[in-house]
């Protein structure tokens, strides 16, 4: 006579079961508990602004940009079309966000350059960050022209 094993009749290992049930009870206590003491928490130091200048970017018909200094409407610079692809992939993935949060393109950008020497580029409407020198020095350097010829025009 043969007696075959039924599903209702196999187990699974009691101590493999006890196991996982420790590693998740263990990893959601340390994950608990960074969150509540900050212990292990990474985050970026204050920093304070040393230049700030609110700009804006504007499509123009030719295919190129147009960078505006917000307060006064003056033209600080021209990208041409087929030119300028760092500025060009930034202020596309900023206005991507905007147009999720269904926010028109009229409010500036705020471009900071930090007293620690690095730069980034903020949406004010958005919340969004773009920590420009992520990108490398040569990148992060057209928006410090930008930069320059905002200081320049006030």
């Amino acid at each position: 006579m043969t007696t075959q094993m039924t599903a209702s009749h196999y187990r699974f290992p009691r101590l493999a079961l006890i196991g996982a049930a420790l590693v998740v009870a263990f990893s959601v206590a340390f994950a608990a508990l960074s969150t509540w003491t900050g212990y292990g928490r990474v985050a970026m130091p204050e920093r304070e602004p040393l230049v700030t200048v609110d700009l804006r970017f504007v499509d123009r018909a030719d295919g190129g940009v147009g960078v505006f200094l917000a307060g006064t409407g003056e033209e600080l610079a021209v990208i041409a079309p087929e030119t300028g692809g760092f500025v060009r992939g930034v202020m596309r993935g900023l206005a991507r966000e905007r147009m999720l949060n269904s926010i028109n393109s009229e409010p500036p950008f705020r471009l900071i350059r930090w007293a620690s020497g690095t730069m980034s580029l903020d949406d004010p409407s958005t919340g969004r960050r773009v920590e420009l020198d992520a990108f490398g020095p040569t990148n992060a350097g057209v928006f410090a022209d930008l930069l320059v010829a905002a200081e320049e025009a006030r």
